[in-house]
């Protein structure tokens, strides 16, 4: 029961989830879809050079209407991204209206590209019946010029300069402002604004909720204008085609500016007697004073203007309501809404958290998954008209005819994805997705089932069998880690509905996933040896050279990684496989037909000559134990590149374990295996044990036998290699006094220990694989050895760390492992949290929660957050292993 005994308040949220899967009522209409960054992203451009961050940057959004989406400061918009709801504000100082926020970008960044803002997602509900965010807005001029001024001064090899490294949050100079969302109903939000001054003088704010339609009449004909107008009886009547009718109510009396959501043809399209409103017109009226630039009664776009001067301490608030219907519904004047909602999260985050009983990792897992909620992004983009551009519109040059995404004309989204980043990655990443749900399928199965379902659609995947990798080039291959993901997002989802899987759901993706598989095998197998070449595969600049582009003089590069991948890929969907044969007998000679290929793929990373003597040329590494990647070169030979990186790592995800009332149950798939190992002895010796039952008579089957984990673990749990004191870093860190140095063909490469931002400029500079910690990898190696030891048993020990004498079990060390990664959020002794850096940090105010970041990636040595400083995609993955230390130990 809850602490008033309400029951209701204690499965409201739940309830709710259920309804949404349903489709008993559409709790999803409404949500955080808003982009925090349309400009610059390649939807948006229109150059002939494909140069996404020049063709609309961040100086000319707030003039220029957007073609595929909108964007806004702590926005929400409904699924179709018709109507949008978002705060702007002004300090009376920016020389601009702070209506989105700001970063560098790509060519900017001394680290690639980066957002130059302080705000943190604080509370969220699956539902998105409740939604909090906080957002820090100096009071001082924002410093933008000084920001990219002193990155472009400053080289790869010192950190990026961030906004409180200016002084401008000094002395408290700064507005908390806070913006919460509270749904009475489906079609009915509640919002609150609450501004606190936290500086020692009085201070003025702007606060400027905004309203707007977005722009889908500039495109085509015969697409009618929705209107936003002023009721003389009382607050804002929103008129739209397909939504319907919505009105806004609203506190006190502000200004209400209305302008159009166009581009200001003026600045933008040559025609300086166009009429106007444009899209700027709320900035020009309140930062320049220009009242010819709004109208007074309606228009597509709506600035409620509050005025406000706040003493040292103080705070304002400010309430609207948005709801469906032709009347007005009065706001939550004394906040009976938001209190029920937030009871509400509280008890959904009580249930979730069973187990976790720490206060403090009871705060990294909430604000995780409220990252991860926030997230949640409309995503539109149709390639073809892109590529071809609109009837109303100039016609895209003729470069864009054979460039960028060409060849993904089919690809036709508008659809909510869960997103990487929304500011630094605004547009989703077929890996990352990946790994998203599964902390996604904790709060919500449903949503997590429907993004793997999502990309195998016919509008996402490519008739070929390609899946997206992401909206720069669509085109390169994302590690293929769908199917591992729809297994476990699959037991997870079994577990909450009391043992009843989803069987639908993985024998939809599944069906898909077999012409994935095959696109694979035809087209990433340059040789057809099954040894694989998928270039970078996510793990950017971790080679020697690029991966997708060998130098002139190399030939084909022979991947362990890549080949490694697709070893797991296929007990993958053996795995899948096994679980459908179960239920229905057609999947067994599937599941047998997988089995094989991961022994030819076992094979071919020993003995890449494929003769079946173990003679060959092998990716395996006997006197270094190690797997490295080869190349090609003249004369028949391969060159081993001997970068001791993560890259040698990923064998130990190919593992699977087969339980043995599986093989009794399956008759059929166990003759065929012994089939095989028992006419193919040269497979056979490969499987690890197979002959020989481990643990409850359980089956193994893994790339690596028990002498090569034991090499591969003893490198990878040696503090002075991989082993960091936050997790498995992504290269040895014997690079650091001993770089890898290639001289072959007349050219030079080197790869150098950078355990924090790297110094290569390879992949545009923010690729950083060559020495910190990244959250995604150091799952599955934990997820790896549970496996292990599920076979293996408490006999099998390993020394943990390397070199200490302690000799540790498979699962010890999983939750060591685990422990280190936690650690970067916890509080440590000193009462510092390491992922978030030695500071200059921003207390909270007096009895407000502690606000967190979730980054990309982590320094090596420190733990300090790196990269994109919101990406509670795969980063939220710590929800997964907090859950699950709250259910192992």
């Amino acid at each position: 029961m809850s602490p008033g005994g309400d029951d209701s308040i204690d499965w409201a949220e739940r309830r709710r989830i259920a309804e949404q899967g349903r489709g008993d009522r559409a709790w999803s209409l409404w949500g955080p879809y808003l982009a925090e960054r349309q400009w610059g992203t390649v939807r948006e451009d229109y150059s002939p050079d494909g140069d996404a961050w020049r063709a609309l940057p961040h100086e000319e959004a707030r003039s220029r209407a957007y073609r595929w989406g909108e964007d806004g400061l702590a926005g929400i918009c409904d699924e179709r991204g018709s109507l949008c709801l978002a705060l702007a504000l002004w300090n009376g100082r920016d020389r601009i209206l702070k209506e989105r926020l700001f970063g560098l970008t790509n060519q900017e960044g001394n680290h690639g590209e980066d957002v130059k803002e302080v705000y943190h997602y604080l509370d969220a509900v699956p539902s998105h019946a409740y939604l909090k965010q906080l957002y820090r807005y100096p009071q001082a001029a924002f410093p933008y010029e000084a920001l990219v001024r002193e990155n472009l001064a400053r080289g790869r090899d010192r950190p990026e300069y961030e906004i409180a490294e200016t002084g401008i949050f000094e002395d408290g100079r700064f507005f908390d402002v806070t913006v919460e969302y509270a749904k009475a109903d489906a079609d009915d939000i509640h919002a609150v604004v609450t501004a606190l001054n936290r500086g020692p003088e009085t201070a003025e704010l702007h606060l400027v909720p905004q309203l707007w339609f977005r722009n889908t009449w500039s495109w085509q004909a015969g697409q009618e204008r929705p209107r936003i107008a002023a009721d003389p009886e009382g607050g804002v009547t929103c008129t739209h085609p397909r939504l319907g009718p919505y009105r806004l109510a609203y506190d006190g009396a502000p200004d209400l500016l209305f302008c159009e959501n166009d581009t200001n043809l003026r600045l933008h399209g040559g025609q300086p007697d166009a009429p106007g409103p444009f899209k700027d017109g709320l900035h020009a009226a309140i930062v320049g004073g220009d009242a010819t630039a709004i109208r007074r009664d309606a228009g597509t776009r709506l600035g409620l203007h509050y005025p406000l001067r706040l003493e040292p301490g103080a705070t304002a608030r400010i309430r609207l309501r948005l709801s469906a219907g032709s009347r007005v519904r009065p706001v939550d004047a004394d906040g009976a809404v938001v209190r029920r909602r937030i009871a509400e999260a509280d008890a959904f985050y009580e249930g979730l958290q069973d187990g976790i009983t720490d206060p403090d990792a009871r705060t990294i897992f909430r604000q995780a998954a409220a990252g991860l909620i926030w997230s949640k992004q409309l995503y539109g983009y149709g390639v073809r008209r892109w590529l071809e551009g609109d009837p109303l519109q100039p016609a895209p040059p003729r470069e864009r005819e054979g460039g960028r995404n060409s060849q993904w004309r089919h690809l036709a989204a508008a659809d909510v994805l869960s997103m990487p980043d929304t500011w630094e990655y605004p547009w989703f990443a077929a890996w990352d997705l990946a790994f998203h749900c599964l902390p996604l399928a904790l709060l919500d199965p449903d949503f997590a089932k429907k993004q793997l379902l999502l990309l195998t659609r016919e509008w996402y995947m490519h008739p070929n069998g390609q899946l997206p990798a992401y909206e720069w080039e669509f085109g390169d291959a994302n590690p293929p880690v769908h199917a591992w993901a729809t297994y476990r997002v699959f037991e997870i989802d079994r577990e909450r509905r009391g043992g009843r899987g989803d069987l639908a759901f993985l024998e939809g993706v599944f069906h898909k996933l077999l012409i994935n598989f095959t696109w694979w095998v035809n087209r990433k197998d340059a040789q057809g040896r099954n040894v694989f070449q998928g270039g970078f595969l996510g793990l950017d600049n971790v080679g020697v050279f690029d991966r997708s582009r060998p130098p002139p003089g190399f030939g084909v590069v022979h991947q362990a990684d890549g080949t490694a991948w697709m070893a797991m890929y296929a007990l993958n969907m053996m795995r899948i496989a096994l679980e459908l044969a179960l239920h229905n007998d057609v999947y067994e000679s599937t599941a047998s037909k997988f089995f094989e290929h991961f022994l030819l793929i076992a094979e071919a990373m020993t003995d890449m000559g494929g003769d079946g003597g173990g003679e060959g040329f092998g990716l395996w590494d006997e006197v270094d134990e190690f797997y490295y990647d080869e190349v090609d070169i003249p004369g028949g030979e391969r060159l081993p590149l001997r970068v001791r990186s993560m890259v040698g790592l990923v064998p130990l995800f190919a593992v699977e374990v087969i339980e043995p009332s599986v093989l009794q149950r399956l008759p059929d798939f166990a003759r065929r295996l012994n089939w095989v190992l028992e006419n193919r002895p040269h497979l056979a010796r490969l499987v690890s044990r197979w002959n020989e039952g481990g643990v409850k008579d359980r089956k193994l089957l893994s790339l690596l036998r028990g002498h090569r984990m034991k090499a591969l673990l003893r490198r990878m749990l040696d503090e002075t290699e991989f082993l960091s004191p936050y997790g498995v870093r992504s290269l040895s860190k014997v690079h650091r006094d001993a770089p890898y140095v290639l001289n072959q063909f007349g050219a030079s490469f080197t790869v150098r220990y950078d355990p924090a931002d790297s110094t290569s400029n390879m992949f545009g500079g923010n690729s950083n694989w060559r020495g910190p910690v990244w959250m995604p990898m150091n799952f599955l190696i934990v997820e790896a050895l549970r496996r292990f030891h599920a076979y293996y048993g408490d006999d099998f020990l390993v020394e943990y760390p390397t070199g200490s004498g302690t000799m540790r079990t498979l699962a010890s060390i999983a939750d060591a492992l685990q422990d280190r990664l936690i650690a970067l959020f916890a509080r440590d002794t000193d009462g510092r949290r390491p992922a978030l850096g030695p500071g200059p940090h921003i207390a909270p105010a007096p009895g407000a929660e502690e606000a967190l970041l979730f980054h990309e990636f982590f320094d090596g040595d420190t733990g300090r957050g790196l990269g994109a400083a919101h990406q509670t995609g795969w980063t939220a993955l710590i929800l997964n292993l907090l859950h699950d230390r709250a259910r192992t130990r």
